[in-house]
């Protein structure tokens, strides 16, 4: 088998970030991304295929946010959510009240917040109840503050589809914790936002590339990252790194013994819940359940400093046999059992497929640069990303040339039974959220 080249992950990652950049889903840079992705497939001598999928665009040309402390207005920095509501352009003044996530959906009478200008102390909502209640106040907007970091820059974010389509859009903005705080500390009273631009129709791309092997009985195994980027973020880690392990295993894999097939997806639409995933796994459902194997995603995994961790959705004999090949190249991992939605890996659980996401984490919180401008080429460690392309390359080429796999197929019973929850609960289910 090949050698990972740590001068070929250079490459995609400059390519992605430096001459492609910001790549919102359904802008003209993502698909420009995707055939970047498509090319360097076929050139690593794979069958390509690229399917689109409708999604909502962000396409936002201002937004203003205004904070009113002693009588004066202050301009401070925001990002509009994905699936947000804008303003038309128009400014929509309010009184400001404050609001936290984790204690004040207990209220039994969410009205006080009628017409208001929420600062919502948290950054998801992650039940579709909080969600319907908060819309049914009718704030006249709301503003998410990342409580995960004490930043001084607003996150971009965007919130979930499926709750969304359900109870409709609210105009959601993203702001800075010290903003927050800085406003509690002064007793700001009033706030004022403007959105030009807002969510369009549009497509997104999932490009795909087959490894195919010797034995169509002997199934498929998937390998993912998503090319997406958040607002404002050239997405170096989140998640370049991603499209780079892909690019670089369908290279090295090429040339080995297969038994197995080998489809390698760059997916896009990640940052909008999974939506590339979700609707491919919608697509193939039946040659995923019939067919899939395993499924080993790449997500947010080449900080500088942190450390490295391995989500298993799978029986832990699965996650005991991935660890091993890390540790033969020297990179000791975190092994988390346990079920985690918000990356491409999730969907193919939804189908019963075992599972891993490859990430890292550099502060207990996550990651400090987490959708923030900031998160760039200098952000990432290309040696350490060599060693665990190496290790994974080497997970593959076990696992697609063996006659039998060293796991189970199919999730525990448990596992499963949560997947689903959270697959209705967050995805909407099968017929998703256009069901």
């Amino acid at each position: 088998m090949k050698d990972i080249s740590l001068e070929n992950i250079e490459k995609h990652l400059f390519t992605l970030t430096q001459d492609i950049g910001v790549r919102l889903a359904g802008s003209n840079a993502e698909h420009q991304a995707a055939d970047y992705v498509a090319d360097q497939f076929e050139q690593a001598g794979a069958s390509v295929e690229i399917e689109d999928v409708d999604i909502r665009a962000r396409e936002v040309e201002q937004e203003r946010l205004q904070i009113c402390v002693g009588g004066q207005w202050q301009e401070v920095g925001c990002s509009l959510l994905s699936n947000a509501l804008g303003t038309d352009g128009q400014d929509v003044e309010a009184p400001l009240v404050f609001f936290t996530s984790e204690t004040d959906y207990q209220r039994p009478d969410l009205s006080f917040l009628a017409g208001k200008a929420v600062v919502h102390l948290g950054s998801h909502i992650e039940t579709a109840e909080h969600y319907r209640r908060l819309a049914a106040a009718k704030p006249a907007f709301v503003m998410f503050v990342d409580v995960r970091y004490p930043g001084t820059v607003a996150t971009a974010d965007g919130m979930f589809p499926s709750y969304v389509h359900a109870y409709g859009a609210l105009p959601i903005a993203s702001v800075a914790y010290m903003d927050a705080w800085s406003w509690q500390e002064k007793n700001a009273t009033r706030a004022r936002l403007c959105v030009k631009g807002g969510m369009v129709p549009g497509t997104s791309p999932n490009v795909i590339a087959e490894l195919p092997g010797t034995d169509p009985q002997a199934g498929v195994l998937y390998v993912g990252g998503h090319h997406d980027t958040q607002a404002d973020s050239v997405g170096a880690d989140d998640n370049a790194v991603g499209v780079a392990a892909v690019l670089e295993l369908t290279r090295v894999l090429s040339d080995i013994p297969r038994r197995r097939t080998i489809r390698l997806i760059s997916f896009g639409a990640e940052e909008q819940l999974s939506a590339g995933s979700a609707a491919y796994v919608r697509c193939h459902r039946q040659e995923i359940c019939d067919k899939g194997q395993f499924m080993l995603n790449f997500d947010a995994c080449g900080s500088l400093l942190g450390w490295t961790e391995l989500f298993c959705c799978g029986a832990p004999a699965m996650g005991d046999f991935l660890k091993q090949f890390f540790i033969e190249q020297d990179e000791y991992i975190k092994l988390k059992q346990e079920v985690v939605p918000y990356a491409d890996h999730f969907p193919f659980a939804a189908c019963g497929l075992p599972n891993a996401w490859v990430a890292r984490e550099n502060c207990t919180a996550g990651r400090f640069f987490h959708h923030r401008p900031d998160d760039d080429l200098s952000r990432v460690s290309l040696p350490l990303l060599g060693r665990l392309f190496s290790s994974c390359a080497q997970i593959l080429a076990q696992v697609a040339n063996t006659d039998a796999l060293p796991f189970a197929r199919h999730l525990p019973p448990e596992v499963q039974a949560e997947v689903d929850r959270q697959w209705l609960e967050l995805f909407g289910g099968w017929q998703g959220f256009g069901g």
